[in-house]
């Protein structure tokens, strides 16, 4: 440390405290007191008014210091306590039906996955159409056209009628009214919680053999309805 002492005997709190250092920390400032009261002059000592204030300063200092370490500590105990009751809850869902946003499917040796769709009254017909990671079409499936949600169980049957290679797949679902026009629809994944897996970089889910994190989970479903 670099202790800068002028001819008064007071110390110059501008001077660099250390290399690596932008801002005192209270330690240095004891250190700075200590030193400015040694090198004194002793026919012209410090006043005692400017280092009661000085005192005062140091006091702040360290109130300062240990409210921000009282503060992180809280922060941290508050974020271990939020997790444990975030891993606790999702645990409880084991066995829960959910649907899971995205249209992407991964086939990882799993019998099936459950794609599903919400649409309003008045379709016609919905189609179902299901590409491999290059974007060739492998499989359509005439889907079910009842109002509301609809579920509907796809084995990894190509249209060949061979299963699909393990992989990353997406789906997209199509409906049409009456008069033949594109209808809105809302799809989306469908399984159970199978089990609940603590990483790293957080809580996955396990729901048809995939992971996915809790931020994918659209819903909570009692039960499918609709047909399969």
């Amino acid at each position: 440390m670099v202790t800068d002492v002028n001819s008064s005997g007071s110390v110059n709190t501008n001077a660099n405290v250390s290399a690596n250092k932008s801002a005192l920390g209270k330690d240095d400032f004891l250190k700075l007191m200590i030193a400015q009261l040694k090198n004194q002059d002793p026919l012209n000592p410090m006043d005692g008014t400017e280092y009661a204030s000085q005192l005062a300063q140091f006091s702040s200092l360290e109130q300062i210091t240990n409210l921000n370490n009282y503060l992180k500590q809280s922060v941290d105990a508050n974020y271990m306590l939020t997790q444990s009751i975030n891993n606790t809850m999702l645990a409880n869902l084991i066995g829960k039906e959910v649907k899971i946003g995205g249209d992407s499917i991964k086939v990882a040796g799993q019998d099936s996955v459950t794609l599903g769709y919400d649409i309003p009254d008045g379709v016609k017909s919905v189609k179902i159409n299901i590409y491999n990671q290059y974007g060739t079409l492998v499989k359509t499936i005439e889907a079910p056209n009842k109002k509301g949600s609809n579920f509907v169980d796809w084995d990894f049957i190509d249209g060949n009628g061979n299963r699909v290679a393990d992989g990353d797949y997406t789906f997209e679902v199509n409906a049409y009214n009456y008069n033949n026009e594109e209808v809105e629809v809302t799809q989306y994944k469908s399984g159970p919680i199978d089990g609940v897996k603590y990483t790293e970089s957080g809580t996955l889910l396990i729901i048809n053999g995939v992971e996915y994190s809790s931020g994918d989970i659209l819903e909570i479903i009692n039960k499918k309805g609709g047909d399969s």
